[in-house]
């Protein structure tokens, strides 16, 4: 099975990793997306703006693919701190429902002790199925 990597134009290259990758069944793996913009910059240091930026990465992605939203089948989070996700619901569902809409794919979430990127607060990775290229 052959795959492609999938990188939104304009972005910053990816180092070591492909942000997304499109397998030849139609399966669009996205690698762990963080609250960055296309240049790598963290325009916010709190976990909600962080949380959109990093969905709004993945909606890019899937969109580069030639996807859409409702094509996303999995997420899984990486977060750091469980207490701010906890009091932070209304928030996070607000921000949620404007870039994915009424979409809810497959999630898992798990509490972590750091990510690589040092200001990251959270990270998120997906799977979205495009269909047969």
């Amino acid at each position: 099975m052959t795959a492609d990597i999938i990188q939104p134009d304009g972005w910053a290259p990816a180092k070591g990793y492909a942000n997304g990758m499109l397998a030849a069944d139609g399966t669009l793996y996205i690698g762990g997306q963080i609250g960055w913009t296309k240049d790598q910059v963290f325009e916010t240091h709190d976990f909600i703006g962080q949380m959109e930026q990093a969905l709004r990465n993945i909606v890019a992605i899937v969109e580069t693919a030639g996807g859409q939203i409702t094509d996303i089948t999995r997420l899984t989070w990486f977060i750091l701190d469980k207490t701010e996700y906890l009091a932070r619901q209304p928030e996070v569902g607000a921000v949620y429902r404007r870039v994915l809409g009424r979409h809810f794919p497959a999630m898992s979430m798990l509490i972590v002790a750091g990510l690589i990127e040092d200001d990251a607060l959270l990270e998120i990775e997906a799977t979205a199925f495009l269909g047969k290229r």
